[in-house]
């Protein structure tokens, strides 16, 4: 009786299309499944792939994966539901989720960044540098450290009282701020140190990282220069990538008001698509040994 539910305001013509959504964003969510899927078993198996810089693709699929699970399910039953409502405790859960998952995205490449730099700048130290040990606690620190910083912020508001509960949106993200009645100053200063943390802090550090590489790779032989152009350029891809639909993600919350519904709904449909797509597509058809097994697979 005292459960307080969130209505997804953001849909268009769920009730004339709502088959039509499904079926497409269900086809969707599977092909993101099988193609990451693929990708990361193909790294398992396969003992050549057995090294830092694949593991932390699989781990950058996985968490794709992941984060796609935390939006499609919802949003399937959404489109054949009468009314898209979700509790607002499994509202603030799904921020958490999507913040947390998101922000680990650009430690997952920071260390990716870091793996090529000492493969590349330090190819003598590397066997001693990206130990197995090492590998590990990066996995952790990158999955363990957004929860960390993202969980505060979340639980901080989680008993704030609400003067609005119909979100521009069709899943919980930033915009639930704009569901309280009042917003904390003292929450939205942390909010923008995590973001500098997890997420400026990364890019800037990847792409100082990238422009060292560049510099050797220059200074270097051809195959050198053909082992960075190789190695970095898909991941650097998907920091773009990334960036874009972080960017987007971020404005959207701010122009809400004045942002046509129907241009809202396709950019977020959007925004939940290309990268979970992409990762695959890249690393498949831009990494050499990937490739290779890729072809062999499904010869």
């Amino acid at each position: 009786m005292n459960a307080t539910y969130i209505t997804f305001g953001g849909h268009v013509e769920v009730e004339k299309y709502r088959y039509l959504y499904f079926v497409i964003m269900f086809m969707v969510y599977l092909l993101i499944i099988c193609s990451n899927s693929t990708i990361v078993w193909l790294i398992i198996v396969q003992k050549s792939l057995h090294e830092p810089m694949y593991i932390f693709i699989a781990a950058l699929l996985v968490n794709s994966v992941v984060l796609s699970t935390v939006i499609y399910p919802k949003l399937l039953i959404d489109f054949l539901s009468e009314k898209q409502i979700i509790l607002y405790q499994a509202c603030l859960f799904q921020v958490f989720l999507f913040y947390a998952l998101s922000c680990s995205e650009f430690l997952l490449l920071s260390a990716m960044a870091y793996d090529r730099y000492v493969s590349i700048c330090k190819p003598l130290q590397y066997p001693s540098i990206m130990r197995r040990t090492r590998v590990n606690i990066f996995l952790v620190l990158c999955w363990f450290l957004p929860a960390i910083q993202v969980a505060v912020p979340i639980a901080g508001n989680a008993n704030t009282p609400l003067c609005n509960f119909t979100l521009k949106g069709i899943f919980c993200n930033n915009s639930v701020n704009r569901l309280y009645c009042v917003n904390s100053r003292e929450l939205s200063i942390y909010g923008m140190v995590v973001l500098f943390n997890v997420a400026l802090s990364p890019m800037f550090f990847i792409l100082f990282t990238y422009i060292k590489i560049i510099i050797v790779a220059y200074q270097s032989c051809g195959n050198v220069r053909k082992k960075a152009a190789q190695t970095c350029l898909p991941h650097v891809l998907v920091l773009i990538n990334y960036s874009c639909l972080l960017t987007y993600d971020m404005v959207i919350v701010r122009l809400e008001s004045e942002f046509p519904k129907t241009a809202r709904f396709i950019m977020t449909l959007q925004f939940v698509t290309y990268n979970p797509l992409c990762n695959p597509i890249i690393y498949g058809l831009k990494m050499k040994e990937i490739s290779k097994h890729l072809k062999i697979l499904f010869s």
